[in-house]
């Protein structure tokens, strides 16, 4: 039994959500080499988050930021944590609802995603940054 640790750098992408699935594959060609293993993707933030959903209709992604931030406000007079600005603690909050990280099997080479399946990153803040994230792969 082995495991693979690799951290890569997704580029500062505007407040939204995005596919990132390709994106994370290209990054982690040492993925091709692995028979059968389970993929952690694992983002070292606190306000933005990674998940796996619908990966064709774009649609699916626009009305998830939609709903976020309607359930979700800036601006909200009862936050306290308000020293980063007014997206910061909504950001936390849609984090701890998202999660930062998500599990894929490996197999053949491949992640083994469902044919409607993709990796979203979720960048909560207006003022985004370059993200870090961790990938490890047991096998």
């Amino acid at each position: 039994m082995g495991c693979f640790y690799k951290e890569i750098i997704l580029q500062k992408k505007p407040r939204g959500i995005h596919l990132i699935t390709e994106e994370i594959y290209n990054k982690c060609e040492e993925i091709k080499n692995i028979e059968k293993g389970l993929m952690t993707v694992f983002i070292k933030h606190t306000s933005a988050s990674i998940c796996i959903n619908e990966n064709t209709d774009e649609l699916v992604r626009k009305d998830l930021k939609y709903y976020l931030d309607k359930n979700i406000p800036e601006n909200d007079p009862n936050y306290k944590h308000t020293i980063e600005g007014s997206d910061d603690m909504p950001a936390h909050i849609k984090t701890i609802l998202i999660g930062n990280s998500v599990q894929i099997p490996v197999n053949k080479g491949k992640m083994s995603l469902g044919i409607w399946q993709g990796i979203y990153f979720c960048e909560h803040r207006n003022k985004s940054t370059n993200r870090k994230v961790v990938i490890t792969i047991n096998y």
